[in-house]
């Protein structure tokens, strides 16, 4: 076989790293770039952890913890906005991707970084000043200090700055783990001074590209109780992690130690004495892991293992659970949805208040009016010019007041009669709102409440308007319904001519008849990282999948000219693009619906239906033959670069259809760009994604060799459970394949009625997709062969690769749960 390992090859993807690619993946604005840049001091060149009264940093120049491991110096954010401000700020030095972990000046920065620096001064603190100004912008505000002269910064290994004397360093004056960012390292402590009174926060940045504090912080709780307490704007608890049980906190169980590792790597201590109340975690010495927890800008609080085979922070902890419990997430006069695409939405008649962020995800901003409300100074001329609107089955706002009306006429008006009034609900009680609504929620068969929005008369059909037409179709009801009936069956007919005119392979949808067909985009099949899909169906009943693309910028004739190739790619494993639309900034393509959805959803999600061996083999073997045709029979081989369960698509014989194949070729040079920022997680990427490799055809067979061992296993490769486990289940699989055992993998449940030499074949297929090396994985046609029995393969070799990525995974609790036999 072409993909059997020649003798004597070098382990596959040993020795591919390179000090040109680790520069290029060096991220921080305003270095040079190098993974670890020495301290210039004076001109003469030296590795530093301090900084002493007669020495200054600026520019490029930085303080070097002695493991290497952390880094201080000027810093520009890697977030959009921040052009032309930088910081003094403590990051990782050895991880290629932009990872501030403190931030000395975050609320106001320099424009700078050469002109300005960080010095001890006189009084010997540590501070942050412009053009030698003697004013400071940025003070460790020391007090007291009897030794001034003698004061020294240094660096240490848990990346913690600290100021202390020069003659005892056992004194320290100030340190950087008082004066928490947004960012929690072990052996840092989130406390509570019983005597000072002082409460160390950990604080969001205001977005991904300005570190002033944000919005949500994270303390002890302010009440006493042994826990630890999310807050908006400071004050709004809305998350709790249960008191201290002993070991671990009561609602936050994943963290305990006994759980599996990380967690097993980890200790935590949690103290309340008579001088305070604390709580810290440590790793211990030799668990070799970086960690962190940080409260992020959207309001939640996550912890972070860096795997160095994926290189990427890995999230094994999150809370809240639930996005929209976050309080203020959406920001004022907002929807957030739990089950949407988006979380938050504008209510209509507003508009977002910073439209960049919230294309960053960051929708604490909220949303403000289109048209100022009109307030008269009295009821009537109010009545008149402002108007409400209808929005049912939702979770009320916070903050409501309770006013005395006895229906909902009297509690409408009595909102109009306050020009501060901006919504009003009746459910018995009259309930309003004044100036901004937050936590809006939408509670789509949760609830029968229901909240009325108080907007300008421009934003609302006219109501004198609307009852005359009532009164009109009251008068003249069979000549109007008559006449509706002959309008709607013409326009029916003319819609119909429209939608289907001209001979062409696929078919041109005006963007109104797409609306006309999803009935306004109102059932959402599914979302992904291109945009949502939704239902349809056509004026001929046959139901179809509208997909609106999201990022895309193609000119129309380009657009149209590779949606032309596209749409005369016909197989039976790949989903059928029938028809587009193309209007100005709107892209959306038309396919046939697949009843019973996505793959991930029957495998991962939906427990009431159990496929069997039979079912999961022609899933399989359907799956190569789409990829096949599009790498080895198309004119133009077509490369998907995205295969994972979630885009493949199911009909009601449960035949596999690759859908979305043709994104790689609408996004043609930008694809891997879009892929790489916009990926979720790092399971079905191959190596040579990571690496900056040009990407092949193999790069569809490794991902399809990640996707077999889900199919096979009916578990995510990643799978995340609280039972102790062995190993990653692709390398688990390997290595029992090779001691002939691989039966034992599986219960009797899940491969009933499965010979043992088929599984064997299946699992020898999916090891030798993964392979590190392009050259030792088989063809899309070859693994077609292999499954359906034509050709004999040999036992593959444990993958270097999925081993070194194994050992990252464990250390961050992913593992495979073995059934019980």
């Amino acid at each position: 076989m072409p993909f059997r390992p020649r003798a004597g090859q070098p382990p596959p993807g040993a020795g591919t790293g390179t000090a040109t690619q680790e520069k290029a993946a060096y991220p921080y604005a305003g270095t040079d770039a190098t993974l670890k840049q020495p301290v210039v001091w004076n001109g003469k060149a030296s590795d530093s952890d301090t900084l002493t009264a007669n020495q200054q940093l600026s520019g490029n120049q930085k303080l070097i913890s002695q493991d290497g491991n952390f880094a201080l110096g000027f810093f520009q954010p890697a977030g959009e906005g921040s052009n032309g401000k930088w910081y003094i700020g403590i990051w990782y030095n050895k991880i290629p991707v932009q990872t501030i972990v403190w931030v000395a000046n975050r609320e106001k920065s320099v424009s700078d970084p050469v002109s300005s620096n960080l010095i001890i001064s006189d009084d010997g603190n540590l501070v942050i000043r412009l053009n030698n100004s003697e004013s400071p912008m940025w003070s460790t505000n020391i007090k007291n200090n009897t030794t001034p002269n003698s004061t020294i910064a240094t660096l240490l290994n848990t990346g913690n700055l600290v100021v202390r004397h020069n003659s005892n360093t056992s004194i320290v004056l100030w340190q950087s783990f008082d004066d928490f960012t947004d960012t929690w390292l072990p052996g840092n402590k989130l406390s509570r001074n019983k005597k000072t009174g002082i409460v160390k926060q950990m604080i969001s940045w205001k977005d991904h590209g300005d570190p002033t504090p944000g919005m949500f912080s994270i303390e002890l709780d302010p009440k006493g109780s042994p826990q630890y307490v999310l807050l908006w704007n400071r004050s709004v608890v809305y998350w709790g992690s249960g008191n201290w049980t002993g070991n671990s906190f009561s609602g936050v169980p994943e963290l305990s130690p006994t759980n599996s590792y990380p967690n097993s790597a980890y200790t935590f201590q949690f103290v309340d004495n008579d001088e305070e109340t604390y709580f810290a975690y440590y790793v211990t010495s030799d668990a070799k892991i970086f960690t962190r927890a940080i409260v992020d800008v959207s309001g939640l609080f996550q912890a972070f293992v860096w795997i160095e085979a994926a290189q990427s922070w890995v999230t094994f902890f999150t809370q809240p659970k639930a996005k929209c419990s976050v309080y203020g997430a959406c920001g004022e006069n907002s929807m957030c949805s739990e089950n949407a695409a988006s979380s938050c939405s504008c209510l209509r008649g507003f508009i977002e208040n910073y439209p960049n962020n919230w294309v960053l995800n960051d929708h604490t901003g909220g949303c403000r009016r289109n048209v100022p409300l009109k307030c008269g100074n009295n009821g009537s001329m109010k009545a008149k010019q402002d108007r409400f609107y209808l929005i049912n089955s939702v979770k009320l706002p916070d903050n409501a007041h309770v006013v005395d009306a006895a229906n909902t006429h009297d509690c409408q008006l009595t909102c109009l009669n306050n020009c501060s009034c901006t919504a009003y609900s009746h459910n018995g009680t009259c309930l309003v709102w004044h100036d901004h609504m937050m936590n809006l929620q939408d509670n789509t068969g949760g609830s029968s409440d229901r909240i009325f929005i108080r907007l300008a008369a421009s934003e609302i059909p006219n109501s004198e308007t609307k009852k005359w037409w009532i009164i009109g179709i009251i008068i003249g009801a069979f000549i109007i319904i008559g006449l509706g009936v002959t309008i709607v069956h013409f326009l029916h007919k003319r819609r119909i001519s429209s939608i289907n005119q001209g001979d062409r392979p696929l078919i041109r949808f005006k963007y109104s008849d797409l609306q006309f067909l999803t009935r306004n985009f109102s059932e959402t099949l599914g979302a992904g990282s291109f945009g949502s899909v939704f239902k349809g169906v056509l004026p001929d009943t046959t139901t179809v999948a509208v997909k609106k693309l999201e990022g895309f910028h193609q000119g129309e004739k380009q657009f149209r000219a590779e949606l032309s190739t596209i749409g005369n790619i016909h197989h039976i494993n790949l989903i059928r693009l029938l028809g587009f639309c193309s209007e100005g900034a709107k892209r959306l393509l038309v396919y046939e619906y697949m009843p019973n959805g996505s793959l991930d959803k029957l495998l991962f999600r939906d427990s009431s239906i159990n496929l069997n061996w039979k079912i999961k083999h022609q899933i399989a073997v359907g799956i190569a033959k789409g990829l096949a045709y599009l790498h080895e029979e198309c004119r133009d081989c077509i490369i998907h670069c995205d295969i994972k369960p979630e885009n493949i698509l199911l009909d009601a014989s449960y035949v596999p259809k690759v859908a979305d194949f043709g994104l790689a070729k609408l996004l043609g040079r930008d694809f891997s760009r879009v892929l790489t920022s916009m990926r979720g997680t790092v399971g079905y990427l191959a190596p040579e994604w990571i690496s900056g490799e040009a990407i092949t055809t193999k790069a569809d067979v490794f991902s399809y060799g990640m996707m077999l061992f889900e199919i096979i296993s009916g578990k995510r490769n990643l799978e995340h459970t609280e039972t102790t486990m062995e190993t990653f289940f692709p390398v688990l699989a390997a290595r029992r394949l090779l001691a002939g055992e691989v039966q034992t993998l599986f219960s009797s449940e899940l491969i009933g009625g499965v010979h043992v030499g088929d599984l064997e074949r299946i699992c020898k297929v999916a090891c030798w997709c993964v392979q590190d090396s392009e050259s030792s994985r088989p063809t899309m046609g070859e693994i077609v062969k292999i499954l359906e029995g034509l050709v004999d393969v040999e036992l593959p070799p444990v993958p270097r690769y999925l081993e070194v990525l194994a050992q990252g995974i464990e250390n961050v609790g992913f593992f495979y749960s073995e059934p019980t036999k």
